[in-house]
C-alpha cells in the first residue's frame, strides 16, 4: 500500500490541509504518535500538494501526539522555482503544534551521479537474528519486521560500550511500498542505537528527525547504518545511512534525541 494508506492520511477540499488520526498503528507502544510517522505524514503532504519528489525534510518535535486525537497537517509553500520547491508542513491538534517540518523538493536535470560510500559488511537479513523487543500489539513496532546486522539492541544489550558507536540493523515495513515516506520512517531507528552505543538498555525521544532523499529505488529491506557520535548532558546526536539490499545508497538522516536509561 501507500503512504496514504499505510499512514491513514486524508485529503481535504484544501489542497494544503490534510488530516492524520493518531490510530495506534502510526503510535509507539508508549502511546504517542511515532516521530517517523509523524515526519512520513508531512513529506506526503507535502509532496502531494507541490507535485514534486521530496529531497530534504527536517521535523523539529514540539509535542506528543496522542490517540484518539486528530492532526491537523497544514502545508505552506513560500517559494517555487522552475525546478525546486522550498515548502513547510506544521502539524498541530487544534491549537497545539506537535511537528513543524522543513522541506526542498523537485528535480533537475543533471547528467552527473555518483556514489562514493559503501554500506557496512553484514549478512543478509535472512541470516541476521531478530532483536528482543516488545512487538507492541497494533503499534508501530507490530508493523516493522528488524534483523540484527551488527550490535546489541533491547534487554540483551552488553554491558560494554561499542567503542564505536556503530550498529546496523535490518528494517522492513512489509505493508508499505517503497517511497520517501517509507524512508522516513525507517530512519527513526537511529535512535535504537544509543543503547549499543553505551552498552545499555536504553532508548530516546527525538528532538529533531532529517532525511536526505538521494534516490528511491524497490528493496524489500533496507540496512541502516547507524552511526552515534556522542552522548553528553542527558542527549545523544547521531546519523544515519539507509541501503538497499544491493547496496544502493538510498538516504541519510541524522537526530539528536533526549536519552532515556531503562537498566
Amino acid at each position: 500500500m501507500d503512504a496514504t494508506e499505510f499512514l491513514g492520511l486524508k485529503a481535504t477540499h484544501n489542497p494544503h490541509r490534510w488530516f492524520l488520526p493518531l490510530s495506534r498503528g502510526v503510535c509507539t507502544r508508549g502511546n504517542f504518535l511515532f516521530g517517523g510517522c509523524g515526519l512520513a505524514a508531512a513529506v506526503t503532504a507535502l509532496e502531494a500538494t507541490t507535485g514534486r519528489e521530496l529531497v530534504w525534510a527536517t521535523a523539529q518535535y514540539l509535542d506528543y501526539g496522542r490517540p484518539p486525537a486528530v492532526l491537523d497537517i497544514d502545508v505552506k509553500v513560500p517559494a517555487a522555482g522552475k525546478r525546486t520547491t522550498q515548502a513547510r508542513a506544521v502539524g498541530h491538534i487544534l491549537d497545539r503544534e506537535i511537528l513543524t517540518v522543513n522541506a526542498a523538493l523537485g528535480k533537475r536535470p543533471l547528467d552527473v551521479e555518483g556514489q562514493w560510500d559503501a554500506p557496512p559488511d553484514v549478512p543478509p537479513p535472512e541470516e541476521c537474528p531478530p532483536p528482543e523487543r516488545e512487538r507492541g500489539n497494533g503499534t508501530i513496532d507490530s508493523r516493522v519486521d528488524l534483523r540484527v546486522g551488527h550490535g546489541t539492541w533491547g534487554a540483551r544489550q552488553g554491558k560494554a560500550p561499542s567503542g564505536d558507536g556503530r550498529s546496523a540493523l535490518w528494517v522492513r515495513i512489509p505493508e508499505m511500498e517503497m517511497s520517501a515516506a517509507a524512508l522516513a520512517i525507517v530512519a527513526d531507528w537511529m535512535t535504537g542505537g544509543i543503547g549499543p552505543a553505551l552498552g545499555r538498555w536504553a532508548g530516546a525521544n527525538s528532538l529533531d528527525n532529517t532525511i536526505r532523499i538521494l534516490q528511491i529505488v524497490p528493496t524489500d529491506w533496507v540496512l541502516c547504518d547507524i552511526r552515534i557520535h556522542g552522548v553528553r548532558r542527558g542527549f545523544a546526536h547521531g546519523l544515519i545511512h539507509l541501503w538497499s539490499r544491493d547496496g544502493a545508497l538510498l538516504a541519510t538522516g541524522g537526530q539528536s534525541a533526549i536519552v532515556r536509561l531503562f537498566g
